[in-house]
């Protein structure tokens, strides 16, 4: 059977952590008619279907209608050797943002833990992209290949974690769990089970990981990252 639309809106929601009955609710859909569209696998209303890209902005239209490209929108700029994925939004400023290398992970987690013994290794600029913290180089390829090692991730920290998560959505995070510390790069899900995560990779060699919301003591939105191909 062809995939249509709606089983692409599904795999959307699943993507990004996403339930059905929150979908219903924001768009407009009574409670269980899209389970019931899924199962019988009927189209959407054009207007329901105006609703989900309103409310999902970072939807790619072409692939949602006819599965080609990519699922999630990106803006690509190119700056000479550089190559910027930045989610689509529009940007205030243009401020300078401090960049750190630290190749350890208690290093990292000490920059998490806001210690002033850090210092970044530059200032660096990014256009169209604003309100962030630092930037960061990336080790390890849990979220390979959307991110590979050595790219540079730009974040903004977050403060109110049961307000300001938003589900599906990549960060950097800081977990202290039974005195074992670990930081990852992964996105956030909702578990099935109450008051836990679910920490999940990009690479599907690596395991989905599950830890309670209050093992995580720092938190940081990726907003963006920069891609440097080196030429010989």
């Amino acid at each position: 059977m062809a995939e249509n639309t709606i089983q692409r809106i599904k795999q959307y929601l699943d993507y990004k952590g996403i339930r059905v009955s929150v979908l219903e609710r924001e768009v407009g859909m009574s409670n269980g008619s899209f389970a019931s569209q899924l199962k019988k696998n009927k189209t959407i209303g054009i207007d329901k279907l105006e609703n989900i890209l309103n409310r999902y902005r970072d939807i790619n239209i072409e692939w949602l209608m006819t599965g080609d490209g990519n699922m999630i929108k990106w803006d690509v700029l190119h700056e000479k050797n550089t190559r910027l994925y930045q989610k689509t939004g529009k940007a205030i400023d243009n401020p300078e943002i401090p960049l750190y290398d630290i190749q350890t992970t208690a290093g990292i987690i000490d920059l998490f833990g806001d210690n002033e013994n850090q210092k970044p290794v530059d200032l660096i600029r990014i256009p169209k992209i604003s309100n962030c913290d630092g930037a960061l180089y990336v080790t390890g390829d849990s979220m390979h290949p959307l991110l590979k090692s050595g790219d540079i991730v730009v974040y903004k920290k977050i403060y109110n974690l049961e307000q300001n998560i938003i589900w599906g959505e990549m960060y950097l995070i800081y977990v202290n769990n039974d005195d074992n510390e670990y930081f990852f790069t992964r996105f956030l899900k909702q578990s099935d089970r109450e008051s836990y995560v679910q920490f999940v990779a990009q690479n599907p060699e690596h395991q989905t990981l599950e830890f309670p919301v209050s093992s995580i003591k720092s938190l940081a939105l990726v907003k963006g990252s920069i891609r440097i191909n080196s030429q010989f």
